[in-house]
């Protein structure tokens, strides 16, 4: 998928660098920073998109420990390497996207390790902002409500193939409550992203915006 990506950035006229790495080892993130930095001759924007899900599962049942790893990827990953890459963001003056979850608007049932880590990184978010505006780096927030694609249309065809219920159905009924009655596609998130992340946002910063049709408002 990665390298899909990359050519398609290059066949747009852009250049691409891919860097694996574990985001929750120092050694790993300042790596791939380094080597991103030197194949493009800088770097302006950091988006934080990874995560872990952690398992469904009540707090009185929960193992503490895959909460802590939860916490590690979805905020501790998300420092280590927005910090290995602040001396790139400083001479950029440079802005910061974390990508965050409808769970920190409306709380799904057992899902208290993953909630609790995303409201973190939300948190974080103020802070950094609070703290790097002296740079001129900005930092702001993506909440994504649902989004359409395949990994909610395989749910909903595993829906169907155990309740009975098709697709449409399930469909009304997630909209039902949403101001706007769709589930936005993820390329809507995109566009909130990169408006953030470009001039056109120059003035905004420690915010979250919610790409969510309407579904919660704050």
């Amino acid at each position: 998928y990665l390298e899909e990506v990359a050519r398609d950035v290059r066949s747009a006229g852009g250049a691409s660098s891919i860097a694996r790495a574990d985001v929750t080892d120092r050694e790993q993130a300042s790596g791939a920073v380094a080597r991103v930095a030197e194949e493009l001759g800088g770097i302006d924007t950091i988006v934080y998109n990874a995560y872990s899900a952690g398992e469904v599962m009540r707090f009185d049942e929960a193992e503490l420990d895959d909460w802590r790893a939860q916490m590690s990827v979805n905020l501790f990953g998300a420092l280590e390497l927005i910090q290995t890459a602040l001396p790139h963001l400083q001479r950029s003056q440079g802005s910061i996207v974390l990508i965050n979850s409808r769970q920190v608007r409306s709380l799904g049932q057992s899902r208290g390790g993953y909630a609790i880590s995303k409201a973190a990184l939300l948190m974080a978010g103020q802070v950094l902002a609070k703290e790097l505006g002296s740079f001129r780096i900005r930092v702001n927030t993506v909440v994504p409500g649902w989004m359409w694609g395949p990994s909610v249309e395989s749910w909903f065809d595993h829906v169907e193939a155990d309740t009975g219920v098709n697709a449409k159905d399930q469909y009304a009924k997630v909209v039902a409550d949403f101001a706007l009655p769709v589930i936005p596609p993820s390329s809507d998130v995109a566009e909130a992203v990169l408006f953030l992340a470009s001039d056109r946002a120059a003035a905004i910063t420690g915010q979250s915006l919610d790409v969510n049709a309407g579904e919660t408002f704050q």
